[in-house]
């Protein structure tokens, strides 16, 4: 199995704390792949600065193939942060390089050569994932909390579809239900401190958290996919892969750091 992210890489920046780090949803999400023995590789593009250096040697040291990650001329894209407790807050995007940022034919055969892609709106590559499912991969979307906004164009070119939302309600539950009858094999929706709840077109799925000490809530979303992932690229069964995923998302929240 062969797993490529696309699109958004950049910096999370606590100036208050004076802590930074690479990160980005796909970059979460291969990472945690690659610590769980799966073949990764990502592509997207980073400035000349030193965060763009720092991206390129975390992801070599994590195992990820950085052949495809591109470096420009500019600054490296970056997240001013804050932490509100224990939960993230986004302050200002700053998308530097990643503003210029689209994929070239090299790129298509490159992500070709996988079997599975992530990605999300940010990685600003929607408009490929008719080819992507042209050729033959399967794709996992981060969608975040973008309930019906952009979404209906993308969904019937995505196996596994993931929202973020708070509860489980009539709300969630039919939403989910549309969005897997446009398309992919399974929708999943992580609901926080609520666990996790999946449609599969025949019946839900529900899973608990598993109990953490909370340091910071950044990359829950992006651990719970790969352990989801990872999951269904074992075989297991839907419900397994909701346990998979709360197991790698307790040990994320635990720590500072995505990953």
């Amino acid at each position: 199995m062969r797993v490529a992210g696309v699109g958004l890489s950049c910096i999370d920046l606590y100036e208050n704390l004076n802590r930074s780090y690479p990160t980005g949803n796909s970059v979460d999400f291969v990472i945690h792949l690659s610590r769980l023995g799966v073949e990764t590789s990502m592509v997207s593009v980073v400035g000349t600065d030193d965060y763009g250096r720092q991206m390129a040697d975390v992801l070599r040291r994590e195992g990820v193939d950085v052949s495809h990650l591109r470096v420009a001329e500019g600054r490296t894209a970056m997240f001013r942060m804050d932490l509100n407790g224990n939960d993230r807050v986004h302050k200002e995007k700053i998308e530097g390089v990643m503003a210029r940022f689209a994929l070239t034919e090299e790129d298509i055969e490159f992500i070709a050569g996988h079997d599975c892609v992530h990605t999300n709106f940010s990685g600003r590559v929607t408009g490929s994932l008719p080819v992507f499912k042209q050729r033959g991969l399967m794709t996992a979307f981060d969608f975040s909390t973008r309930v019906y906004k952009e979404v209906e164009s993308a969904l019937p070119h995505i196996d596994y579809a993931f929202f973020s939302y708070e509860k489980e309600d009539d709300f969630i539950k039919e939403y989910v239900a549309w969005a897997q009858r446009l398309g992919p094999r399974v929708v999943i929706a992580t609901l926080g401190e609520n666990g996790s709840l999946a449609y599969d077109g025949s019946r839900f799925y529900r899973e608990g958290i598993v109990p953490a000490e909370v340091v910071n809530t950044v990359g829950a979303g992006d651990s719970f996919c790969a352990g989801f992932m990872y999951g269904i690229f074992q075989g297991r069964s839907i419900q397994d892969c909701l346990l998979g995923g709360a197991e790698v998302a307790s040990k994320v929240v635990a720590k500072f750091e995505p990953y």
